[in-house]
């Protein structure tokens, strides 16, 4: 192996390595958003669970907890999908970089446009994710106005 040769691999190397490091944080991401989703699954099971058991007027306090759960689920789910979405968009990206190396065709708009889109899930997924934790939040203060 000549030393051009090695030059430019390692120089594709190193390009293709920093979305591998975006790939590990948001997989680390995606594992925490999974791990509030299944508290959340598990939280309103355990109140629907409740609500078979209780007076009505109690049924009615917990029916409003588990809808509120629901739809904190709903979030949860799109935020995770972002982030999956955005970690399918870096695997693309990174595959487009080998492809350029390897078979030397231009696919530079489509590394533009693959980053962007990895980086847009992202924004979205956090934003979601934060939308999750302030109704979380909303929903903690409303069942503490009492003790607040």
């Amino acid at each position: 192996m000549q030393v051009n040769e090695l030059t430019e691999i390692t120089r594709v190397l190193q390009t293709a390595i920093s979305p591998v490091a975006m790939i590990s944080g948001i997989g680390l991401l995606v594992l925490a958003m999974t791990n509030r989703f299944a508290h959340t699954t598990d939280r309103t099971r355990q109140l629907a669970k409740q609500s078979k058991t209780v007076s009505a007027e109690e049924n009615e306090h917990l029916s409003s907890q588990i809808r509120i759960l629901y739809y904190r689920l709903r979030i949860q789910l799109l935020a995770i999908s972002l982030a999956l979405a955005s970690l399918f968009f870096v695997s693309l990206l990174i595959t487009a970089l080998f492809g350029i190396y390897l078979f030397n065709i231009n696919l530079h708009g489509l590394v533009i446009a693959l980053f962007v889109l990895s980086l847009l899930s992202l924004v979205l997924s956090l934003s979601f994710f934060i939308r999750d934790m302030t109704l979380s939040l909303r929903a903690l203060k409303d069942e503490l106005r009492d003790h607040i």
